[in-house]
C-alpha cells in the first residue's frame, strides 16, 4: 500500500528544487564548454529558434496571452510587439469582438494547463479565421517545453536552464532569469 506524502515530505521536495535547477544549469554549461551533444541543450536551442520566429511575427501581429505575468515573461525575453492579456475584466465574447475590430490576425499563446486549454478553445472558437495561420507557434512551444512547465510565464527560466547561457531574442538580452 502506498503511503500518502506528508506536508514535511512535500516541503523537503520543494527545497531540493533550487539545487536541482542549479545542477541542470551547470550540466548545460559543461556540455557546451566541452562541445558535448546534450538533448536538453538541443531542446533549448530549438525552443529559442521558435521564440525568435514568434518575435518576428509579433512585430506585425499581436500575441494574446492569459495574464499579466505571461506578458511580462515575453517582455523579459525581448518581445517588443503588442501583447494583449485576456484577463482584463471583459467577457470572452466582448474580448473577441474588440480583437476582431482592431486586428486582422492574432497569435494565441495561452498556457497549456487545464484552464489555459479551456480558454484557448473558447477564444479559438470565437476567433475563427484570425489565429489559425499562427497555430503552430503555440503547439511548437508546448512540445519543446514538454512537461517541464505548463505556462508562458515559466518559459524564460526553462530556456535559460536548458541552454545554460545568456538568452538573446530580438534586441534585448536576458541574463540569469531577470
Amino acid at each position: 500500500m502506498k503511503r500518502k506524502r506528508s506536508i514535511a515530505d512535500r516541503r523537503k521536495e520543494s527545497e531540493k528544487l533550487p539545487a536541482h535547477r542549479a545542477l541542470c544549469f551547470r550540466h548545460a554549461e559543461i556540455a557546451k564548454t566541452l562541445n558535448i551533444y546534450s538533448l536538453e541543450a538541443d531542446r533549448g536551442d530549438r525552443l529559442k529558434t521558435i521564440l525568435e520566429a514568434l518575435y518576428e511575427a509579433n512585430k506585425h501581429v499581436p500575441i494574446v496571452v492569459e495574464g499579466r505575468r505571461d506578458s511580462e515573461a515575453l517582455r523579459r525575453l525581448g518581445f517588443t510587439g503588442e501583447i494583449i492579456s485576456f484577463h482584463s475584466g471583459k467577457s470572452t465574447y466582448d474580448f473577441c469582438e474588440d480583437l476582431t475590430e482592431a486586428y486582422d490576425r492574432v497569435i494565441l499563446l495561452m498556457d497549456w494547463d487545464e484552464t489555459g486549454e479551456e480558454l484557448f478553445n473558447a477564444l479559438s472558437d470565437n476567433l475563427r479565421g484570425y489565429w489559425e495561420e499562427f497555430a503552430s507557434f503555440r503547439e511548437d512551444v508546448r512540445a519543446f517545453c514538454q512537461k517541464d512547465i505548463k505556462d508562458v510565464q515559466s518559459i524564460p527560466g526553462l530556456l535559460e536552464r536548458l541552454t545554460g547561457e545568456r538568452i538573446v531574442i530580438g534586441d534585448k538580452e536576458l541574463e540569469n532569469g531577470q
